[in-house]
């Protein structure tokens, strides 16, 4: 079919751009789907870190010196341009974590404490992330002092 094609030559693309995935293994290409645990990363990403490492490696609105500031910049650039590509109202709507666990809990302990509410529920699924339900529970559950 004309959408099977089409998600044939999107997926070779995209492997194209990931270094990784240009090995075989027991003479298949390497597949990898545990993207929750660990996401490869494109060219891209590879050569703007090894930038970074090289020469602006420094903690990110911690400084006032040259290599902070530099990364500083780097790092609100970088939610600018999120932004502009999801279409945020606002590059403050952006927020970065290291991971999904971290995302969900960031989520379940601001806006879940705000807003859910003893008596609520909380749907998840079967093959949901384990924290997203640890997060719900410790949303919903009341807290002891």
């Amino acid at each position: 079919s004309v959408e099977a094609t089409a998600a044939l030559e999107l997926g070779a693309r995209i492997r194209k751009d990931v270094p990784i995935l240009y090995q075989d293994i027991n003479g298949k290409p390497l597949v990898y789907l545990d993207n929750a645990a660990t996401s490869q990363k494109p060219l891209a990403v590879i050569d703007a870190m090894d930038d970074y490492y090289r020469h602006y490696n420094s903690n990110v609105h911690r400084g006032v010196h040259y290599l902070s500031v530099k990364a500083t910049t780097a790092y609100e650039d970088a939610r600018a341009k999120v932004a502009r590509f999801i279409n945020a109202a606002s590059d403050r709507e952006i927020v970065f974590t290291r991971n999904a666990s971290e995302a969900i809990n960031l989520v379940a302990s601001t806006w879940g404490a705000t807003n859910l509410k003893p008596g609520d529920e909380v749907s998840t699924c079967a093959s949901c992330h384990l924290t997203a339900m640890l997060a719900s529970h410790a949303a919903v559950t009341p807290q002891v002092a």
